[in-house]
């Protein structure tokens, strides 16, 4: 059965794959398609591109995972993009409008944290990422490696998770802003593992909801940490929704250590079948993109 991953990171946002190395990996485990869904950033996605044309049975999909505020749970929520148009000028400029307001985050972390008595500097936080984009995995990376904590686990758990002491909230962006850049782009946007979010089946069905009427296009029903009744009961909500099921292993290299790309904890299975449905709902958004261009 010919195999895929649509949820993976490269050191473009919070991976510690190079471009390079994950497509190289994808080669190695087999996989027919991998999508490229760094957080708030397309940054990888020429280099991945070219180098997967040594490879020419696997197709990198074009891919995008945005963090936006909700009321309805303490965690932002995610919402992934995929066959975008990396190359839009629009799009980009809004990309760097987010990532604009990522830094001014970063900066008042920064500030709070030495505030605090932590002897912390952004050249520290720098110096864990290769490409300068800067999450809060590079803030708990920067605290592991100066001794601040034991581990990255223990920097989000006291300092840095959405209830840490020097936790700072991002610019507000909603998921009905998210998914309409990725409509306006001929993307097909798509609502990230649902069950992390751990809303109750009644409150995750009115989000659904919501999200239809945005435009909401599909729903990552397979994932690394689901238990077999989660995976029914979105596959379930999918159906009463009309969204397409994804799936995918939410790789991160060694920021998540034990999961593993196309097949998450060892039994994850992604079929092929769901790119297909994916493409198909890409040409439907993107001849209604130039239509009203």
């Amino acid at each position: 059965m010919k195999r895929i991953d649509l949820h993976s990171h490269t050191i473009a946002s919070d991976g510690t794959y190079s471009p390079k190395q994950l497509v190289d990996y994808a080669h190695v485990k087999g996989l027919s398609a991998l999508a490229i869904t760094d957080h708030d950033t397309t940054e990888a996605l020429a280099e991945a591109k070219t180098h997967a044309l040594s490879y020419p049975d696997l197709e990198i999909i074009s891919g995008i995972e945005f963090s936006t505020h909700s009321d309805l749970c303490s965690s932002d929520i995610h919402i992934l993009a995929y066959y975008i148009d990396e190359n839009d000028p629009k799009f980009q400029n809004q990309l760097k409008y987010l990532i604009a307001s990522r830094t001014h985050r970063n900066e008042k972390m920064i500030q709070k944290m030495q505030e605090g008595g932590l002897k912390i500097t952004m050249k520290d936080v720098l110096a864990t990422s290769e490409d300068g984009i800067i999450t809060r995995a590079h803030f708990a990376k920067a605290m592991e490696n100066l001794g601040i904590v034991k581990n990255m686990r223990k920097a989000f758990d006291k300092y840095i998770g959405n209830d840490g002491r020097f936790y700072i909230e991002r610019e507000k962006v909603t998921q009905k802003m998210a998914i309409q850049m990725i409509l306006e782009n001929g993307g097909v946007p798509v609502l990230a593992h649902p069950v992390l979010y751990k809303l109750n089946l009644k409150t995750l069905d009115h989000l659904l909801g919501e999200l239809v009427n945005y435009g909401l296009q599909g729903i990552e029903g397979i994932y690394t940490t689901y238990k077999t009744h989660e995976t029914q009961y979105i596959k379930a909500m999918a159906e009463d929704h009309g969204l397409i099921v994804t799936g995918g292993s939410d790789f991160h290299g060694a920021h998540k250590p034990g999961i593993d790309l196309g097949t998450g904890y060892g039994d994850l299975q992604v079929p092929y079948s769901i790119r297909d449905e994916l493409y198909k709902a890409h040409l439907m958004n993107k001849k209604r993109r130039l239509s009203t261009s």
